[in-house]
């Protein structure tokens, strides 16, 4: 076993953790998480995929995608988390519209938002230019923008909540990308040298093989 694996191993076990890096598909990089108590599928799910991102980081655009349609083949959980980095000074107010689109209109119609956002990230360089791309999204899709999108910060809450939650993991690269099951994880994309989106799809239906099997073997 790396040395690295095993350092990853202690980190967890320190911090009351039993969620350890596994070998889904190979070893995966040491991201060098800290808390992995989050790193869990929601209740009755076997496998999910952990995504922390940032609006305008152009690697989290390109991971996009193969995110989404990881999640239409294999139908694992998706856990969806923002973390806006400080120096994108407008991808805190965007990750708070797109859950303004989900909450008041939908999940399908926040995702093609991000999308969408993801896809114009060259164009946007400031709040006003976030207020004014935003602006025109919700005309072309037949919504009304409210003057105010967060009266009570409820929303702004919500995101600094998942930003916190990752500086509690150790994130400190955008995408992070991770495959879960209930005792297990491995990274795909979040460390300095290692940002591989399209290994997703295959390292989840490598997660769910070894689920599988694990089950087959508890019934023997």
């Amino acid at each position: 076993m790396r040395l690295s694996v095993v350092l990853a191993l202690a980190s967890a076990i320190s911090f009351g953790s039993h969620t350890s890096q596994a070998q889904f598909l190979g070893i995966g990089p040491d991201a060098q998480f800290k808390d992995t108590s989050m790193l869990k599928p929601p209740a009755g799910q076997k496998v999910a995929l952990v995504v922390f991102e940032d609006l305008g980081c152009p690697a989290c655009a390109g991971a996009h995608p193969l995110e989404l349609q990881a999640i239409a083949q294999t139908h694992v959980a998706f856990l969806r988390h923002d973390f806006p980095i400080a120096a994108h000074v407008w991808t805190f107010d965007g990750a708070v519209c797109a859950r303004y689109i989900e909450e008041k209109i939908g999940p399908k119609l926040a995702t093609e938002y991000r999308t969408d956002v993801f896809a114009a990230q060259q164009s946007i360089a400031s709040k006003d230019d976030l207020q004014r791309f935003t602006q025109l999204w919700f005309q072309r899709h037949g919504q009304r923008m409210p003057f105010v999108m967060d009266p009570k910060g409820s929303l702004a809450k919500e995101v600094q909540a998942d930003y916190d939650l990752g500086r509690r993991l150790n994130v400190r690269y955008t995408p992070t990308v991770v495959v879960v099951t209930k005792d297990k994880y491995q990274v795909v994309c979040g460390t300095h040298d290692s940002n591989h989106p399209e290994q997703i799809e295959s390292t989840i239906e490598a997660a769910l093989a070894q689920t599988k099997a694990e089950r087959l073997r508890t019934r023997r």
